[in-house]
């Protein structure tokens, strides 16, 4: 897995004096002190991050904890102090303006945490915009617009204005936009912080869903636990401008890094957090249907295993196959064949209490899906033990 952002070294100082701010941080004054001091505040202080491709990757802290500075850093509308953000393998900070622009048109987009919506045009006309911006012919942008309206669920919507909106559906609107772009990197600035809770939570449940179908790079802020958990493929803490713990929702609940980062967790029911993609393990052997049997045996043989997987060339889930079968088949027959077509599989995005009940009714691994039928990896007793304890 590529990471396709990498942030190296990231300081951001807002004021005039920032290089006796940044000498005075070299030497290890406190920030307050050097507000004092010299007028400037640091909004991040080097700040190292991998961002893994396909991945939602949460940058959570409290207020003034350097994340949004850190996000605005990305998309350059902060431009770092010091320090790298590499996009791609490109240095982003050293881009002119024509390459920025183009950087912004193309590539990466963003939700605004207060919507961002232009009232005075329609729907349909705010999810275009940024396509009239790079100049798509009108045919085209409607019928792009039109796909993304019906991505977030608001076909049917697109002739009201933004004023007739709920608060859900406008930030619905807000990702329209930015989807409609095909970016390949989406910055989500505490999106739904403004949202009543039940409002909130379905919203989540949605993006879930759309990256589920998507796989897009997606940044997202908050300053909640329980959503970093939710949404979080990857989540980096920060506490006064420095990253404080970065991991998977996981790797926060088994190995919180300091007393700071246990205080956001005690309180987590994890089995309404997690996911079971949080706690999936890979087979040791996944199969395809032109597999012989004899060869599989001698796999699952050596692998100390009962029962597999089969996939298709696309890695979509066909079936399983157990021992008891192969050994009672001539060597030379294709698991296709062979194959049980009734396997017990759920989507990756469904929490830990979800799935209790079928580990109960199936002493077999559970295969882990995603809306498209993909296999992602496994889950079983074991690995739920141990992503509990």
């Amino acid at each position: 897995m590529r990471n396709i952002i990498e942030l190296k070294n990231v300081t951001k100082i807002f004021g005039k004096n920032v290089d006796k701010a940044l000498e005075l941080l070299g030497k290890g004054v406190e920030k307050q002190e050097i507000m004092e001091t010299t007028g400037s505040a640091v909004g991040a202080y080097n700040v190292s991050l991998d961002i893994p491709e396909g991945k939602t990757f949460v940058i959570m802290g409290l207020s003034g904890s350097g994340k949004s500075t850190i996000i605005r850093c990305i998309n350059l509308l902060n431009k770092p102090t010091s320090g790298e953000v590499i996009i791609d393998g490109e240095n982003i900070v050293d881009y002119n303006k024509t390459q920025l622009q183009e950087f912004r048109r193309k590539k990466i987009a963003m939700v605004f945490q207060h919507f961002g919506l232009l009232s005075h045009r329609n729907i349909l006309s705010n999810v275009e915009y940024g396509l009239e911006i790079r100049k798509i012919d009108k045919t085209e942008r409607r019928k792009i617009a039109m796909e993304a309206l019906e991505t977030v669920g608001l076909k049917g919507w697109e002739k009201y204005f933004p004023r007739q909106l709920s608060g859900g559906m406008k930030q619905r609107v807000g990702l329209a936009r930015a989807l409609a772009n095909d970016p390949k990197i989406l910055l989500m600035d505490e999106p739904f912080s403004a949202l009543d809770p039940l409002i909130r939570r379905n919203m989540q449940a949605e993006l879930l869903d759309l990256q589920d179908k998507m796989e897009k790079t997606i940044v997202f802020i908050t300053h909640d636990m329980n959503e970093a958990f939710m949404v979080g493929d990857m989540i980096a803490m920060m506490k006064d401008g420095e990253v404080v713990q970065v991991g998977t929702p996981d790797d926060f609940i088994k190995n919180p890094k300091d007393e700071y980062v246990r205080t956001f967790i005690e309180d987590i029911d994890k089995t309404r957090i997690l996911k079971v993609k949080n706690i999936m393990y890979q087979p040791a052997e996944l199969f395809q249907g032109s597999d012989l049997a004899g060869d599989a045996a001698s796999r699952m043989l050596a692998a100390d295993l009962s029962y597999a997987f089969v996939l298709d060339g696309q890695k979509h889930l066909v079936g399983s196959i157990s021992m008891p079968v192969l050994e009672t088949a001539p060597k030379d027959t294709p698991l296709e064949q062979l194959i049980e077509k009734d396997v017990p599989a759920i989507n990756q995005n469904v929490v830990l209490k979800e799935i209790l009940p079928m580990l109960d009714e199936n002493s077999d691994a559970i295969a882990i899906i995603n809306k498209s039928n993909v296999f992602k990896g496994a889950v079983d007793h074991s690995c739920l033990v141990s992503g509990l304890i």
